[in-house]
Parts: structure tokens; sequence; C-alpha cells
């Protein structure tokens, strides 16, 4: 197995120009650089993460935190931030929370015990008094925290009245919305209170459901729509929290034979790959995933770097029109 005194050799530089290279220490030519980095690509290096956390305040590891790896929302936003943070040279550390209370302490205790960078937390059940002890970075998406370092967000609240204003659009008097799980407050809730707003200016009868947390955990919404499309037989359009959801409804649809979209106009929201591979393809609320993912690692290196940082970002929405409107 090569060593650093391996590495500087075959580059024919000393041993601490090649360390000043894999901590990112002071002035480092571009030649030192590429010699180095050949060097190690050659003889098939690795740095051994544990050893130089001893020598520095931190590792180049960043805790993500998750509560689903399975749901397409966030399958993408894990895709986007692996992408960003290894163009910034850092590791992603990925942790399955499963909205486990426990499971959550865990890996937020692994993070800060193995010197991690920082923290993502894209997960809403985290306690939030965990991150009083905590003195590293904790950027939160889609969750504002009080005691966390910095939130991204999209603007859940003009989503919901996008919708609201397409389906009315369209001609539909009876809508239905389903949102979010009623008993988590998180930003997602605004959704529907921007849909709500534009119902009520515009005097639209419309119907707001909330989901249970079994449902989201295991993304299984079909009986719930179609029991609601039972009681409410006049609805004409649905807006729901999520493609995941959305896609369901498009089956429930099909099944109640409601044809889609001459009877029923149908919205989602994130905008994630399900969307265009449904049929008929979903109309739905564009979330700025990559842009968001982008942001959250920018505000992560800025702070670990002792920067000041913008508490909360919000990033603007879009409606994409497809077939089910």
């Amino acid at each position: 197995m090569a060593t650093l005194k391996d590495v500087a050799k075959e580059a024919g530089l000393t041993v601490g120009t090649v360390s000043r290279v894999l901590n990112n220490r002071g002035y480092i030519s571009n030649n030192a650089r590429r010699k180095v980095d050949e060097a190690m690509k050659k003889l098939n290096y690795r740095p051994n993460e544990m050893a130089r956390s001893l020598h520095s305040k931190s590792t180049n590891t960043i805790g993500l935190i998750v509560p689903h790896i399975r749901h397409p929302y966030f399958a993408e936003m894990i895709s986007n931030l692996e992408h960003q943070a290894y163009k910034k040279g850092y590791k992603i550390l990925l942790c399955n929370s499963q909205s486990i209370h426990e499971k959550e302490r865990e890996y937020i205790d692994i993070c800060t015990s193995n010197k991690a960078a920082g923290l993502i937390l894209c997960s809403g059940t985290v306690d939030t008094k965990v991150f009083d002890q905590i003195d590293i970075p904790v950027i939160t998406v889609e969750r504002f925290l009080d005691n966390g370092t910095a939130c991204v967000e999209c603007d859940n609240k003009q989503g919901g009245a996008l919708a609201a204003r397409k389906l009315i659009a369209c001609g539909c008097k009876n809508l239905l919305h389903i949102g979010t799980i009623g008993t988590i407050p998180m930003p997602a809730d605004m959704r529907t209170e921007g849909f709500r707003e534009v119902c009520q200016k515009e005097n639209i009868a419309f119907v707001e459901l909330s989901t249970k947390e079994e449902q989201y955990n295991n993304m299984k919404y079909d009986e719930m729509i179609e029991h609601v499309l039972l009681e409410y037989p006049d609805t004409d359009g649905m807006f729901l929290s999520s493609d995941v959801m959305a896609a369901q409804a498009l089956q429930v649809c099909r099944k109640l034979h409601i044809s889609v979209p001459d009877q029923m106009k149908i919205i989602g929201f994130d905008d994630v790959n399900i969307a265009s591979l449904t049929t008929p393809q979903l109309t739905t609320i564009h979330q700025p995933i990559k842009e968001m993912a982008e942001i959250t690692l920018n505000l992560l290196q800025d702070s670990a770097s002792g920067k000041l940082v913008a508490k909360r970002t919000i990033l603007p929405v879009c409606l994409i029109e497809r077939e089910t409107t």
C-alpha cells in the first residue's frame, strides 16, 4: 500500500509539500497540485481521512440525513448534493433515518464525533434541541431551525398559489388539495396556505386534507385518494403536495373511470423524474432542486470557513404544464 512518502518521491516533491496539497494549506502552485494528483492516481493512493482529522479541526466529510432514500424527491436531492459536494472536494456520509428519532440522533453523533465538516439535514423530525450542543455548520433543506446555521427552501406558498390559479384557469369549480402530514409543522405546509388563499379569493369551492405519517413513510396514498374521490364525486381538479401522490391519483382516476384531463385536472409538486414518466404526463410545480443543492453546499463551505451566511434562503418555483391539465 502506497504511503505519503511514496507519493512525494513519485511527484518529486517533499513530504511537507504533499501534505500541504492534501490539506489545502498555504500557497501551493498548480504545478505541484498536478504532480501530486498524478502521483496519487499512479500509485492508487487514498488519504487516511481519520488520520488527517487528528491534525485538523474537521475532515472533508459532510453528513447528510434524509428520511427516505427511495422517495423520488430525496433521491434527486441526494444526487445533486453529492455532485456539488464532490465538486468542492467533500465526501458525503449518507444517513437514511426513516424518521426514527434514535437513528437520527445516532447519525448526528457519528458525524460530530468523526469531525465532519458539516451536517445537511433534510429530515423534519429531528429534535431541534440536539443542535444546541453541535459546533459544526448545520444546513437544513426545507426546514427552518432557529438554532441551525442556515436554511434553504423553495417558495412553497407561491407553488400552492400557482397550482390553484392553474386549476381555476382550466375551468375547475370543485377543487381538492391533499397536503403534507398534519401533525408535523413544515415549510411544505405553506403549499396549502397558498392554495387556500387563492381559492378563497376567487370564491372557488375546495376541500383540503392532510396525510398521515404512515402514508408518508410507505408512500401509499391510493386508498386515501380513492376514498376522498368517492366522498366528493364533483371534484374536477386536484392539487397534491408531491408528484408521488399525483401519480397515484392518476392511477385511482383510471380505476374509477375518470378521464384525465377531460373530467379531472391534476397538478403535483416537485417536478422529479416520475412527473414525465406517467401517462398522461403530470403538470407539476417545479422545485429548483439543482440550485437548492448548490446553495446548500456554498452555505456549508462558507460557514465552515468562518464566513457569515444568510440565515434563510427561499428560491422561487414555477409551474411546468404537461398533459394532466
